[in-house]
């Protein structure tokens, strides 16, 4: 089976937790702040703190922007599930938006008609390893005087505009799950330039404590830390972002190459201003169920796009969500034409060729 996605772990992962089996701390310690010392010169945030993963480290930043019961976020319509349920764990609703049909990130000129007296923030999502349009954002976000958490759950490495994202907003999110561009098995940072905000995740995350290990608690928080061991292979990853990056970038370019000549065959827009990480080589394409099933039985794994919010069967009493039976036909459109192709970093050129021709297969014998 060639995998659709798959970490890059070896060696060096293994000499990062050896220090850490060596040191004996397996809490948050040394390590955890060489990853996330690691992470503010990647991002050039002002801080970055570590979180046991990334849904939590949303919830804790619309905790720490006063987000709660009875306000109103703007999301898109089109990601990942846990986008919606940080927003509905503070016992805020999410408004969703539709999303653009180029590059499948929120369209906020749809957004001026969701906009009440109780919404207090948007989410944009830097989606597959793209970034939304953060000029647009930051001034619809003013206009309104609303808050900015940034999902770039998927965005390790991508800047618009030269300027790494989640970086654009009051504070931003960044992923290390098992299938992102890397990984420590579990993991999230937070990431910010505020003070205030720094401190509010912090002591979140910290049993409502500024400081580890007294038993003097300052405010009603949890345990939300992450681990050495989760640290260790972070920084390991963070070693080989630069290569992750370039064999990605390789990828999708073979990819563009070689399956530009299918009719329908449709690769995600790419805004100028974004410098883009490949987490996922995507495209829109015709008959996308019968493609994954037939590249299925020549043993190569395939991913559908994120179903839209509007549809999530646990959204149906509409009792969680807003705007729910809204006109979202681009986010269907997309998600009933959407595909990602392997693209993991040990993809070999030889196996990529072979998923590139049973592609042209496929298509030549449909046709």
């Amino acid at each position: 089976m060639i995998p659709q996605i798959q970490p890059w772990i070896d060696n060096e992962e293994l000499i990062q937790l050896n220090r850490v089996i060596s040191s004996t701390y397996v809490t948050e310690s040394n390590l955890t702040k060489e990853f996330e010392d690691l992470t503010k010169r990647l991002t050039s945030s002002k801080h970055a703190i570590a979180y046991t993963n990334g849904t939590l480290a949303m919830y804790a930043s619309l905790i720490a922007l006063g987000i709660g019961n009875g306000d109103e976020v703007i999301i898109p319509n089109l990601t990942f599930i846990a986008t919606a349920n940080c927003v509905i764990m503070t016992g805020a609703k999410p408004v969703l938006c539709e999303v653009r049909d180029d590059n499948y990130t929120i369209d906020v000129k749809k957004a001026d008609k969701l906009l009440t007296k109780n919404t207090k923030a948007i989410i944009p999502v830097h989606l597959y390893g793209q970034s939304a349009d953060m000029d647009d954002i930051l001034f619809f976000a003013k206009k309104n005087n609303l808050k900015i958490l940034e999902d770039a759950a998927q965005g390790v490495g991508v800047r618009f505009n030269g300027k790494h994202t989640g970086t654009f907003g009051d504070v931003g999110v960044l992923s290390y799950y098992g299938n992102k561009t890397i990984t420590c098995g579990e993991g999230g940072i937070i990431l910010t330039d505020d003070d205030k905000i720094a401190s509010k995740v912090y002591q979140l995350k910290n049993h409502g404590r500024s400081i580890k290990g007294i038993f003097i608690h300052e405010s009603i928080g949890f345990n939300f830390a992450f681990t050495e061991m989760q640290a260790a292979i972070g920084i390991a990853q963070m070693n080989k972002l630069s290569r992750i990056i370039k064999k990605k970038n390789s990828i999708y370019e073979l990819y563009k190459k070689e399956l530009s000549g299918i009719d329908n065959f449709k690769i995600c827009f790419l805004d100028k201003r974004t410098t883009p990480v490949f987490w996922f080589t995507s495209f829109e394409c015709r008959e996308v169920d019968e493609l994954a099933n037939f590249l299925k039985l020549n043993k190569i794994q395939t991913r559908r796009f994120f179903y839209p919010l509007h549809l999530q069967p646990c959204y149906e009493d509409k009792k969680h969500i807003k705007n729910i039976d809204d006109d979202f036909s681009i986010s269907e459109k997309i998600y009933k034409n959407g595909i990602s192709l392997p693209s993991s970093y040990d993809l070999s050129v030889e196996n990529q060729k072979v998923v590139i021709s049973k592609i042209k297969e496929f298509y030549e014998n449909r046709d």
